[in-house]
């Protein structure tokens, strides 16, 4: 049984069965069912059912948003702009991804090879709470174009929007089984990522989530791909425009209550700026308007559950017992998951909890002395998703884009995912790419066909 608790009042909002084995089973038989004719079908057939279902969500919009709000605590405005985003995602494989699946053609010393794009088999994707529907939308689509078939184990706290993401499928006119919403528990997982009919796994997670969904895959043999966490810096040099970079810092620590693993949580301050800096973001900071997400002009709500905002203040307790400055970031004393923003000054970059993901709103500011130190600091923690740099400098830019250990970089501008780009980290925050070409290659047989010389 799952429940979902409203974030913002602390009630129950539904209740979800879980699978038993029987029904695991009935959903794998299914799944290789769908495959076998979906794995064959015209790319036109395709292209067709994700136009379909970007239709579904276009009409849906407004109850698809709620319920992510009611389920996770994001703020309708904001929830409603990730279901725009999946809409975007579905047309854009649609009208954009066949031309990704044409086969290409070269010379070779005996005639020609020509490498085709073929699908493997059904996919399991395992999903996070904070975009429940982006961050499965960004694997369903390419999976759907593929000619692959998707099974979908979504996080305990969003099983409402789980089983909206099947009934838009399903009224999209999908065939049966090539997308099914598995309503189980973790300890479910493993199993199924064993199981010869199941061809790759993709996780969005934890680290903790990544490594034994790695284990699981590796033992069997099976492709996964893995975007894990994120302690993205946001580096901020002398010629940069401040006040932008202020803005943007403030909404990348907001958005989502702080609960985004690309949005910047270590502001990286040229010595020449930080005081200036420090002092606009840090007021910018404290008057974040924080209230009922279902209402206009709240640019905060609370974050996910009680248990992840405790998370984020026994974190913030340890930083001030290291010697670090807190202004802000405390729990609201109301029902729900309520907290503040805030800034933690004074941090030093070998404590323990400096070298973590803060999943809230609360942000790190580091001060460095130049480039090659505010480089470093990026560089300083396990992970290496995206990155943030505001200079106007060319010769910064192109350090900056040489040297900082992310699997994306963002020039001026706040980091966020498009269906164009490649989405994707190195270092602990995983391997592969979601996205554009690379994502829906993924998870495809690349078959070279080497064929004679006819002349």
């Amino acid at each position: 049984m799952f429940t979902s608790i409203n974030p913002a009042t602390g009630e129950e909002a539904a209740t979800f069965e879980a699978l038993d084995d029987e029904a695991i089973e009935a959903a794998l038989a299914r799944a290789e069912a769908a495959y076998r004719s979906w794995r064959v079908s015209e790319l036109a057939q395709r292209t067709t059912l994700l136009s379909a279902i970007a239709d579904q969500f276009e009409a849906n919009k407004q109850h698809l948003a709620e319920t992510a709000t009611s389920e996770m605590g994001k703020t309708l405005a904001s929830a409603v702009a990730e279901v725009e985003k999946c809409i975007a995602g579905f047309r854009y494989y649609a009208a954009k991804g066949a031309a990704h699946l044409e086969p290409v053609e070269t010379r070779t010393a005996s005639g020609r090879a020509v490498a085709h794009w073929l699908p493997l088999g059904p996919v399991l994707a395992v999903m996070p709470w904070n975009f429940p529907y982006w961050q499965v939308v960004r694997w369903l689509a390419p999976t759907i174009l593929a000619g692959n078939v998707g099974l979908l184990k979504h996080a305990s706290l969003t099983q409402g929007c789980a089983a909206l993401i099947q009934q838009m499928v399903s009224a999209a006119g999908a065939p049966d089984g090539v997308f099914q919403n598995l309503a189980i528990k973790s300890d479910k997982v493993s199993r199924i990522i064993a199981d010869e009919r199941v061809a790759a796994v993709t996780l969005t997670g934890s680290e903790g989530a990544g490594a034994k969904v790695a284990e699981a895959a590796g033992k069997a043999l099976k492709k996964v791909v893995l975007e894990l966490g994120g302690s993205d810096p946001f580096v901020v040099m002398p010629s940069a425009d401040l006040d932008a970079a202020v803005k943007a810092a403030v909404r990348a620590r907001v958005q989502n209550a702080g609960q985004s693993c690309i949005c910047a949580k270590r502001m990286i301050v040229h010595a020449d700026v930080y005081d200036s800096f420090l002092e606009k973001f840090t007021a910018a900071m404290l008057a974040v308007k924080i209230g009922d997400p279902m209402q206009d002009g709240i640019e905060m709500g609370p974050l996910s559950s009680v248990e992840q905002r405790d998370t984020v203040l026994e974190q913030l307790e340890r930083a001030i017992a290291d010697g670090a400055k807190l202004v802000g970031g405390e729990k609201i004393e109301r029902e729900g998951a309520w907290m503040s923003a805030g800034v933690l000054t004074q941090v030093d970059p070998e404590a323990d909890f400096a070298q973590e993901e803060i999943f809230g709103p609360v942000a790190m500011v580091f001060k460095a002395d130049d480039i090659d130190a505010a480089i470093a600091l990026a560089n300083d923690v396990p992970f290496g998703l995206g990155s943030s740099v505001w200079t106007r400098d060319q010769a910064e830019i192109d350090r900056f884009v040489r040297d900082v250990e992310s699997g994306m970089l963002a020039v001026n501008q706040m980091l966020a995912s498009t269906p164009e780009a490649p989405f994707g980290g190195v270092k602990r925050s995983g391997h592969g790419r979601e996205l554009g070409p690379w994502g829906l290659h993924e998870f495809m047989n690349l078959k070279a066909v080497m064929l004679p010389d006819w002349g």
